[in-house]
């Protein structure tokens, strides 16, 4: 599973708790060669058929990592959350190992910035997104909600009154409320882009991308 052998590239999935093991099944669904790693024999041979490869090792010992060939990857992620200095170390070592793209679980912000001063090239706060998701769907007409960095998002929802049985061209929520509408389902129907003369009715689905306080804002117009 070398680095420049292959078009779909494996991943190094470090730590088979329920977030990596969550991550390492989505990849296999999404046809990807999968490496998981643990210092666990109970998890290592219970997800022994689950995966490409599943090794138990452990990855805060750089030479362990080295053995199972970790620098050969293009793309890790260090799941470990139960004990930081294991995560920094892991990560650490995948840095070390010159892993082009090292993705790390965090589990608060100290915890993240130490990961992000090593070097590690991307940080995940999995509990803190999914309740930031969750706030925006329990507390709203939103039915999905999906932010990226400087306070960008995209989300699904039904459309407010104000684009009710009228075209994106005669709505223009652009214009109006700073948001733009990226696709609409209606009932039966597949998702198609939004184009000026796409006609939004009260059943559809439209998905919107702008900046969360707009998107929020437009959100309540029901």
């Amino acid at each position: 599973m070398a680095k420049n052998n292959s078009h779909n590239r494996p991943v190094l999935v470090v730590g088979m708790g329920r977030f990596g093991i969550a991550l390492a099944e989505q990849l296999v669904t999404q046809n990807k060669e999968v490496l998981t790693v643990d210092r666990d024999r109970t998890l290592v041979q219970k997800y022994a058929d689950a995966f490409t490869h599943t090794i138990e090792a452990d990855a805060t010992d750089i030479d362990a990592l080295r053995q199972l060939g970790a620098d050969e990857f293009n793309s890790a992620v260090v799941g470990v959350g139960t004990s930081i200095e294991s995560s920094v170390l892991i990560a650490a070592n995948l840095v070390d190992l010159g892993v082009s793209q090292v993705w790390a679980k965090a589990i608060n912000p100290t915890h993240g910035k130490i990961l992000t001063r090593i070097g590690c090239h991307h940080v995940i706060y999995p509990e803190h997104d999914a309740g930031v998701r969750a706030a925006h769907l329990v507390s709203g007409q939103m039915m999905d909600f999906i932010k990226f960095d400087d306070d960008f998002a995209i989300v699904k929802m039904r459309p407010p009154k104000a684009l009710q049985g009228k075209t994106i061209d005669q709505s223009q929520p652009r214009k109006h409320h700073k948001v733009n509408i990226v696709g609409v389902k209606s009932v039966g129907q597949d998702f198609v882009y939004a184009q000026p003369d796409t006609l939004v009715s009260s059943g559809d689905t439209i998905v919107v991308s702008g900046d969360v306080a707009h998107l929020e804002w437009f959100a309540d117009r029901v």
